[in-house]
């Protein structure tokens, strides 16, 4: 038998090292890649603050952390996204793995210009379109909440829904708690009509469940009872996802994978506490020290739905 010499002796464990070493990724990589691959979305309202002061750098910070799919604010129609040109905050997106999903944008109807509305619509389909998403979401509307005046939001609804069709895009309609009353002429609950009379090949709901549990409601009841037309979930807790309690995510993600349904996106609002915390000197927080808390709840809430098995 050949005796090593004391060089040879450390060339072979060090080899034998790397051989190991390799061995071992070849089985831990296919995990952390599904583990990187995991669905975690962010509405970019929750560091709205950051995003129009540094939109690259905030979501080069928000993919950090682990969100892989955004859904933008355009409010108003805005054609710009941040302050950016769409083709520029979606090259941003693109370095760092982040997809665009969804917009927030809301324009009243007005019979007035509806020439000037539909093509600002337009506009932004445009824009969606080429930002790679799927959804434009309208995130409030005023409305008379009578069964008269719903009808009409339904009847503007399904026709910009229609426009959205031909973009290949989905028109949506986001709920705060106001929408679980009930008209005030009719015992019809207002979040319900919208469902019913609204036409599912043009319009669906991203049901946000914190404020379906606030207006009294089972976001999971809907989610049985409406299974197709609910396409899209806002994930919210009090502040950090999960940190309450009192909203049951794996009940609701197990009905919305069910369903057949895979879109979230996490939204936290700045909560009214933190607007009246005071720094070291007394003070109420700057807007940079309430992003740094919004920033650190996203953190948490990331790492919260990273770590629940139930999210895919």
């Amino acid at each position: 038998m050949k005796t090593l010499t004391f060089w040879e002796g450390c060339r072979k464990a060090a080899l034998t090292v790397i051989c190991v070493a390799a061995s071992a990724g070849m089985f831990a990589f296919p995990q952390q890649a599904a583990a990187k691959k995991k669905k975690i979305g962010i509405q970019l309202y929750s560091v709205m603050g950051a995003m129009q002061k540094d939109p690259a750098g905030s979501i080069k910070r928000l993919s950090d952390m682990g969100y892989n799919t955004a859904e933008l604010v355009q409010w108003g129609g805005d054609t710009k996204v941040f302050g950016l040109d769409p083709a520029e905050f979606k090259a941003i997106c693109d370095r760092n793995g982040m997809e665009i999903v969804s917009t927030h944008t809301g324009i009243q109807e007005d019979p007035a210009k509806e020439d000037e509305v539909i093509a600002r619509w337009r506009q932004i389909f445009e824009i969606q379109k080429a930002c790679g998403g799927r959804y434009v979401v309208i995130p409030s509307y005023g409305v008379d909440y009578t069964e008269a005046g719903v009808q009409q939001m339904c009847d503007y609804f399904n026709r910009i829904g229609k426009i959205a069709s031909e973009y290949g895009l989905k028109l949506g309609y986001h709920n705060h708690s106001g929408e679980f009353n009930k008209l005030k002429d009719s015992d019809k609950v207002m979040w319900e009509y919208l469902v019913e009379h609204t036409d599912p090949s043009y319009v669906f709901f991203e049901l946000d469940v914190y404020w379906c549990s606030k207006g009294g409601k089972d976001p999971v009841a809907y989610l049985k009872k409406y299974p197709n037309r609910i396409r899209m979930l806002h994930v919210k807790d009090d502040f950090v996802i999960g940190a309450s309690g009192t909203i049951d995510f794996e009940a609701i993600f197990d009905q919305f994978y069910a369903n057949g349904m895979e879109d979230y996106v996490v939204e936290i609002e700045i909560p009214g506490w933190l607007r009246e915390e005071r720094n070291a000197a007394g003070e109420k927080l700057s807007d940079a020290e309430i992003m740094a808390h919004m920033f650190e709840a996203a953190k948490q809430s990331a790492k919260y739905l990273s770590k629940a098995k139930f999210v895919k």
